[in-house]
């Protein structure tokens, strides 16, 4: 293992345009619990299964409900980044991070100090009305006492993308740009198996592919370097 972190530090070093591209497993050693786990959000019990909850017909139909699991669920407000969030940040610092592309919405990415971050599904830190598109920050969302309402009447929606929901076109373009251009892209904390985002992949025409999660992935074959380890071991290393 530690053949390969070193590995890893020279592919680093030799590169000048990075971009990395992560999931879940990120920020679960920030103590955020994960989807697709043993121990995460889908496998636990529920008046109604999460995917459901969090679907874009749920939150129409049942507003009320969606906040209560929204609020014990998703509030990242109380987690700081882990040292994987800070490390990205200090190589973006350094020049050679070009962007970080996520699939999470907790807002650590940028807590940590990441400037160029394109968030795939959103951010639990952006909130509009729905009627006026005022914006809310996450706080007025998180300590509302049941569905946050607008001054003008409206009801406030988190900017995070629901089932049934398309990812904002401008976020995915420019995601892809940056894993077209990037000479090495970093895979971590993702079991690649949701799209459309993990479709991004295919994009990168680089030198080389580096692949960091505890277990295999669907791309692991084209990888040309592959750390079955915890994120942060990885990175307290760099």
């Amino acid at each position: 293992m530690n053949e390969k972190i070193e590995k890893f530090k020279t592919l680093i070093n030799e590169s000048n345009n990075i971009v990395f591209f992560g999931g879940a497993g990120v920020s679960t050693e920030s103590g955020i619990p994960d989807f697709r786990s043993k121990d995460g959000l889908y496998n636990q019990k529920y008046k109604y299964p999460p995917e459901e909850i969090l679907s874009h017909t749920f939150f129409m139909n049942n507003t009320e409900e969606f906040f209560k699991f929204y609020k014990e669920k998703m509030n990242s407000l109380k987690y700081e980044p882990n040292v994987t969030h800070i490390k990205l940040a200090e190589l973006e610092k350094e020049g050679k991070l070009k962007a970080v592309v996520t699939q999470n919405i907790d807002g650590l990415h940028q807590k940590a100090g990441s400037k160029n971050v394109y968030e795939l599904h959103g951010s639990v830190l952006r909130n509009y009305c729905m009627k006026c598109h005022k914006f809310y920050d996450a706080e007025y969302v998180f300590n509302s006492s049941s569905v946050p309402m607008c001054s003008c009447g409206g009801i406030i929606k988190p900017d995070v993308v629901l089932y049934e929901e398309s990812l904002n076109e401008e976020t995915l373009e420019k995601s892809v740009y940056a894993i077209a251009n990037a000479d090495l892209l970093i895979v971590a904390g993702t079991s690649l198996t949701v799209y459309p985002a993990s479709g991004l992949i295919n994009y990168f025409r680089g030198k080389n592919l580096v692949l960091i999660n505890r277990d295999t992935t669907p791309f692991d074959n084209r990888a040309d370097l592959v750390i079955n380890e915890s994120l942060g071991k990885v990175f307290g290393k760099i």
